[in-house]
């Protein structure tokens, strides 16, 4: 279903995570507005809400009134300003989390066309490590994959061996 193809190899990675640490049946909330994932998701038994694409930085009432047993953030924390205070506003006991990693042959995203569509944060793995710590979850597992892209070039052949994601399972630390 999917295969070796972007977002395919993600989505892949992604539900095989969220099936070994959740039953179906959870209830989520994922950050970011309903997309293909948050249907995947839908299908294989998960109750799944979406946040409604509301500036996360400014306005949190969505995650702070959430019942979710757990919550997916799938590349939503390089977007944030304040990742920190997201993290720290998070009342299930439940994290997956996915960011895009800095790379040393790539400058950070923007996009051209959508000033919405930038990242803030590219973290190095430990970066992320650091900031889920501070705001009170500890590491279950961790997952690095890379993002080959079909050109021709040094940037394509660094990205067919260099991890470009990182994805984290996370509980909530029992005093946080």
């Amino acid at each position: 279903m999917y295969e070796h193809t972007y977002p395919d190899k993600r989505y892949r990675i992604t539900l095989d995570l969220i099936k070994r640490v959740a039953p179906s049946g959870t209830r989520i909330l994922d950050l970011g507005v309903e997309n293909p994932f948050s249907e995947i998701m839908k299908k294989e038994g998960y109750q799944v809400e979406n946040t409604h694409g509301e500036d996360l930085d400014e306005h949190r009432s969505t995650i702070e009134n959430s019942e979710a047993d757990m919550v997916t953030a799938l590349e939503i924390f390089e977007h944030l300003l304040s990742p920190y205070e997201v993290l720290k506003s998070i009342k299930a006991h439940k994290l997956v989390a996915s960011i895009p990693l800095r790379l040393w042959f790539a400058s950070a995203y923007r996009s051209k066309t959508d000033p919405w569509d930038r990242h803030y944060h590219e973290f190095e793995d430990w970066q992320f490590d650091w900031l889920l710590e501070k705001t009170g979850w500890t590491i279950k597992e961790r997952i690095q994959w890379s993002h080959p892209v079909n050109k021709i070039g040094i940037r394509p052949l660094l990205r067919r061996f260099t991890p470009r994601y990182y994805m984290v399972y996370a509980e909530r630390n029992k005093e946080a």
